[in-house]
């Protein structure tokens, strides 16, 4: 059968109020009396029912989690990390997945899961803001991603234009000076492809460097094949770089690929920098720098953002722009293979 509060109760010699304000963290209990009532939950087995907890609260204790494509890395890390967070606050998460489509978008944001989510954490990709203006479903919407909106939602991303900078720095630090940026797309101003390129262009210039747009080169897609694409289009230009700044890793990865056919080492030819920081990236025959956005941060105010929306704290109407840190992790395709101590 299963062990309720009153049987915990009973076994640790309090109420059932007390025991109840100790599952669910309430900081008014002492610690002797906390102790005691989690001896007791040990010893019988005890499990909160989180679905009747939520109920009693009118809420399903599902978060809905949407991204363009579960099957980058980047995003399966996230979710990963999206899951973790929302455990910590008692609450599931269901995924949904866009391919960055303007109407799976829409369906998402328009309610079509109202009943069954309490909130929405989501990275768009196509939507604009007056879509997203219009959804009338009043569930806690929270964006992440780097596109942006000027809207009355909280919003989750790193400073890709500093991000951006500071991979480029590394680069005109070690001497490179032909940098080309990997991963252009005719986006909006808003798109994070943009602004990277904007990142790139700016510590050029600050540098004294001149931005060569012939070593812009553009890209169909955010995948392996399309950083390859991308690469062999710029060595059959005759647009030799020594440096490339990528805009994700999976692009440098596929870059790295084509190099190594032509002849080319990475870092003595060219050092490569990418963006995200995926495992894959740590165990290539030549482990990949790449700009680190810190995933965990932006899971866990994601969610805590949702929670707290839902609790009524963050005041009525007020955005709030978050910055999540990153760091450039310092690998082999920049600094070469260094001697074991």
């Amino acid at each position: 059968m299963r062990v309720s509060l009153k049987d915990v109760a009973a076994h640790a010699g309090v109420s059932v109020k007390t025991v109840s304000n100790v599952v669910n963290k309430y900081q008014h209990v002492t610690p002797a009396t906390r102790e005691k009532v989690q001896r007791a939950i040990d010893a019988l087995g005890y499990r909160p029912n989180l679905t009747a907890r939520h109920l009693r609260k009118g809420r399903t204790g599902i978060i809905a989690l949407a991204v363009p494509e579960l099957g980058n890395p980047y995003f399966a890390e996230l979710a990963g990390a999206v899951v973790d967070a929302a455990a910590a606050h008692d609450y599931t998460v269901l995924l949904d997945h866009t391919q960055g489509s303007r109407e799976r978008e829409l369906l998402v944001t328009q309610g079509f899961r109202a009943r069954v989510i309490d909130g929405l954490i989501l990275n768009p990709l196509e939507l604009e803001a007056e879509d997203l203006a219009a959804r009338t479903d009043d569930a806690p919407l929270v964006l992440i991603g780097e596109r942006r909106y000027d809207l009355p939602h909280d919003h989750i991303a790193i400073d890709n234009i500093a991000a951006a900078r500071t991979a480029v720095r590394h680069l005109l630090d070690l001497g490179r000076r032909r940098i080309a940026f990997l991963g252009a797309r005719g986006d909006r101003p808003s798109q994070p492809s943009h602004l990277r390129l904007l990142g790139w262009q700016a510590e050029l210039a600050a540098s004294g460097v001149t931005a060569d747009e012939a070593l812009v080169a553009p890209v169909e897609g955010w995948d392996r094949a399309d950083g390859a694409a991308g690469m062999a289009a710029l060595l059959d230009a005759g647009h030799r770089p020594d440096a490339v700044f990528a805009y994700n890793d999976l692009i440098a990865i596929g870059a790295m690929r084509v190099m190594s056919e032509r002849g080319l080492r990475v870092p003595e030819d060219v050092a490569v920098v990418g963006f995200d920081d995926l495992t894959e990236g740590r165990y290539g025959a030549v482990t990949l720098t790449t700009v680190a956005p810190d995933k965990q941060a932006i899971a866990r105010l994601a969610v805590e953002s949702i929670v707290e929306r839902l609790a009524g704290e963050g005041g009525v109407g007020a955005t709030r722009r978050l910055h999540p840190g990153f760091a450039l992790m310092e690998r082999e395709s920049t600094l070469g293979r260094r001697p074991a101590n």
